[in-house]
């Protein structure tokens, strides 16, 4: 089942998640590791689940899995076998759907809410990389060898039992293709695709969005499309390009509107999130369907979504932050 679709059609909107990495960072983590936030479900996953548990508390739909930068080749270069691996790389739904279950098992947090949905993460090939590719695309593979990389990680999210797969921070539209022809091995499951973009226009390899979402729309297990870790001043006209090709809901999760230096792995500039919940309600005018927030967002910017949406949906009761 497509859970994108069957809660927009008990609500308007779909409430994702904020950031993992930099929230686990924030609260005191060290993720200065090739595997970043994934060095947590070997270090630390009761700090993982705490974090997708308080996200849930702030009023999010969905809670994605600490799976992004976990792969089986970076866990080999931590020593773990492929079977081990493999066991991590499905931990981090595991751990998701208990902070789902423990939120969900008090009554008084389903009253005017959606049962939340897990969304397993597959971060590009140029998160593996660890050098921040995923902004830029300047990688190349063939078809064969994208195929070969992400089989795997698709293939133990699903028997894991998420509820979709998220393939984001995408930076080129050859990636995103061959993701789309890896689904279809996985009948029945659906997935969510969001690119980085380096303007209003264009993802971070060059490509333009209208030409990746023109791409995924006929694609019937597809259940969004749309932008992720990208600086929110280019939201609305991606939301616009987007719109013109797709009838697919438009899922946008901004970063923090500032710029990652992979070199020093550090964020530079200012953060851009002072009015997060007013910029999330123009993108939601502008036709966008899922929101959320991305590297450097917080559980109180996911509250300031939920605060708002409470307009369009009476029926939810106001949560603490």
């Amino acid at each position: 089942m497509n859970p994108i679709a069957a809660i927009l059609q008990a609500q308007p909107i779909v409430i994702l998640d904020g950031a993992l990495a930099t929230e686990l960072e924030r609260r005191g983590a060290n993720l200065d590791d090739s595997l970043w936030s994934a060095r947590l479900l070997l270090d630390a996953p009761e700090l993982i689940k705490q974090v997708h548990l308080d996200y849930f508390r702030a009023g999010a739909d969905c809670a994605t899995t600490a799976s992004y930068q976990a792969t089986v080749r970076g866990l080999a270069r931590r020593g773990l076998n492929r079977n081990d691996a493999l066991r991590v790389i499905q931990q981090s739904v595991a751990l998701a759907t208990a902070a789902r279950d423990e939120f969900w098992s008090d009554p008084a947090n389903r009253i005017g809410r959606v049962r939340p949905f897990i969304a397993a993460s597959i971060g590009p090939y140029g998160a593996f990389l660890a050098d921040g590719s995923e902004y830029r695309g300047d990688y190349h593979l063939s078809d064969a060898e994208f195929f070969e990389f992400h089989r795997e990680r698709m293939r133990a999210l699903v028997r894991a039992g998420a509820d979709i797969l998220a393939c984001e921070t995408i930076p080129l539209l050859q990636e995103a293709r061959v993701l789309s022809q890896l689904l279809t091995e996985f009948p029945g499951s659906f997935a969510w695709f969001t690119f980085t973009a380096r303007d209003e226009s264009h993802i971070s390899h060059g490509e333009t969005i209208r030409e990746c979402a023109a791409l995924l729309d006929p694609h019937p297990q597809v259940a969004a499309i749309g932008i992720n870790c990208t600086a929110p001043r280019y939201i609305g006209g991606l939301i616009q390009n987007l719109r013109a090709v797709t009838t697919k809901p438009i899922i946008v999760y901004p970063n923090s509107g500032e710029t990652y230096d992979a070199v020093h792995k550090r964020w530079l500039d200012e953060t851009a999130c002072e009015t997060f919940g007013a910029d999330t309600k123009h993108w939601y005018e502008l036709g966008a369907r899922i929101l959320g927030g991305c590297c450097r967002t917080t559980p109180a910017h996911i509250h300031e979504i939920f605060e708002w949406s409470r307009v369009l949906s009476p029926q939810k009761t106001p949560v603490k932050a």
